[in-house]
């Protein structure tokens, strides 16, 4: 118990027989019940977890026969905690890489019914790009760029971490079953928390590596696909909450400049092609209508923007 809550900690993991012990040896007292979801592994994971469970009976450990990806194993722990009523239930990796020392804080805010769901920032911490993997520093803060853009929570970072507190209401009223099941699963359930108006705040945590843990996540695969689920999650964020619940003319500002974007790369495709492909002069025609197109995608959309942040703000 914490602040009179029950609390639940799910851990996916995916051969994790070498790390999991002291990921589950070091989660503090006042977590009630640990879900362990073994995410079709090939190693002795479900072994090492078993084994520890018999001295630990706080721990429930769920199989997968298949690999779901961590977003399906974390939406599996979420519906086990849903059927525990857990109040408060925190995302920690099977790995180690997040401090069992900053739950209490990832939890209380929740506990407290200050917010509704809370997330772990390692980019808070002064010293982040010595501490993370640089590759991995500049993979994160674009993607925390663009969820920012798509989710509505102007006001987040590091969208990338899975250190996170939901409370027991949000995870009834989403439906589970509809979330991403890979590595977007965070930027996934940001925007379809926005689409609520849950709130959510970041939390300071400390960056963890460097201690034998090995990322599956291939950034040239990861960020085009985690890209595409924005998008296609941005505009499924704006017509449920700007159109079927409330509506907002910003849509029609977001539309209005994507359509002028679109006009802007094909008006300056051609101006190039004719300039530098044909070798005549520029046609003034040409270069006016492009710069024309251009600001007015540019003033449309920061527009729109603006109008989003200002519809969000109380959601911190």
């Amino acid at each position: 118990m914490y602040l009179q809550k029950t609390i639940g900690v799910v851990i996916p993991a995916y051969n994790e027989e070498k790390l999991i012990a002291n990921t589950l040896t070091s989660i503090p007292s006042l977590v009630d019940t640990i879900i362990v979801v073994d995410d079709g592994s090939n190693d002795n994971t479900a072994g090492v977890v078993r084994g520890i469970a018999e001295d630990d009976r706080r721990i429930v450990l769920i199989q997968h026969g298949v690999n779901e990806g961590v977003g399906g194993a974390i939406v599996t722990g979420y519906k086990k905690a849903v059927e525990l009523e857990i109040d408060v239930t925190a995302v920690m990796a099977g790995d180690g890489q997040m401090d069992p020392r900053d739950l209490t804080n990832i939890l209380k805010p929740v506990a407290k019914g200050v917010v509704d769901y809370t997330k772990g920032n390692r980019l808070f911490q002064g010293d982040a790009w010595n501490m993370i993997p640089h590759y991995r520093y500049l993979g994160n803060s674009f993607l925390s760029l663009l969820t920012k853009i798509a989710s509505g929570y102007w006001h987040i970072a590091d969208s990338q971490t899975g250190y996170t507190a939901i409370s027991l209401p949000v995870l009834r009223k989403v439906n589970l079953d509809t979330i991403y099941k890979r590595y977007g699963m965070p930027n996934d359930m940001l925007i379809r928390l926005n689409q609520y108006d849950f709130r959510v705040r970041d939390i300071h945590v400390r960056p963890v590596y460097g201690f034998g843990e090995k990322s599956g996540m291939n950034l040239l695969k990861v960020i085009p696909k985690i890209s595409w689920l924005l998008f296609k999650g941005f505009w499924r964020r704006l017509f449920f909450k700007y159109v079927i619940k409330d509506f907002h003319p910003l849509v029609f500002f977001y539309i209005l400049g994507l359509l002028f974007g679109v006009a802007t790369v094909l008006l300056f495709a051609r101006l190039f092609y004719i300039w530098l492909i044909l070798g005549f002069n520029i046609p003034k025609i040409n270069a006016l209508a492009a710069m024309f197109s251009f600001m007015s995608s540019s003033q449309f959309t920061l527009f729109a923007m603006w109008f989003d942040m200002e519809q969000n703000k109380h959601l911190r």
